[in-house]
């Protein structure tokens, strides 16, 4: 009995180790994504400054100075 109670103390422990190693990958793996989203927001920002008739529906273009 006693043998069998610390296999499953130590098959916890290892669980537990594994648990928190992933919690670890999953908190890095969102704030990469943040990251990620957060520069793609500004090259959003920057290509429509760039070139803002590709980005725009024909009711938001502007029409050429000329006219």
């Amino acid at each position: 009995m006693d043998q069998r109670v610390m296999n499953l103390e130590i098959r916890f422990m290892h669980q537990e180790r594994t648990i928190q190693e992933l919690n670890d990958i999953v908190c890095r793996q969102e704030a990469v994504l943040e990251k990620l989203e957060r520069e793609l927001r500004q090259v959003q920002e920057q290509l429509q400054q760039v070139i803002p008739s590709m980005n725009r529906t024909e009711e938001e273009e502007e029409p050429p100075p000329h006219y």
